[in-house]
């Protein structure tokens, strides 16, 4: 039963990060993370705002990175819950 329990905590955690985004596999660069379409728009708007001059690029960087690393602090946040729940 306890290995029952283990696996659905898993398959949970496993869904959570899979609604993060998806992965592609590409010939020449392996498998490739594809954002969800919400973070492919913010991306996208801070390289328009930058394009347009409206930002320099330096900012735009700096608010990619750290919205990256938000993002990628929440999957490691998952990932070790998962890992709390299979230990239960």
């Amino acid at each position: 039963m306890a290995e029952k329990s283990s696996t659905g905590h898993r398959n949970a955690v496993d869904r959570v990060l899979a609604a993060q985004g998806f992965a592609v596999d590409l010939p020449v660069l392996g498998r490739v993370r594809i954002p969800r379409p919400e973070q492919l728009a913010y991306y996208g708007a801070l390289g328009a705002l930058a394009a347009a001059e409206i930002i320099e690029w330096p900012v735009a960087v700096v608010l990619a990175t750290g919205h990256w690393l938000v993002q990628n602090q929440h999957n490691r946040v998952a990932h070790e819950i998962g890992e709390a729940l299979e230990d239960a």
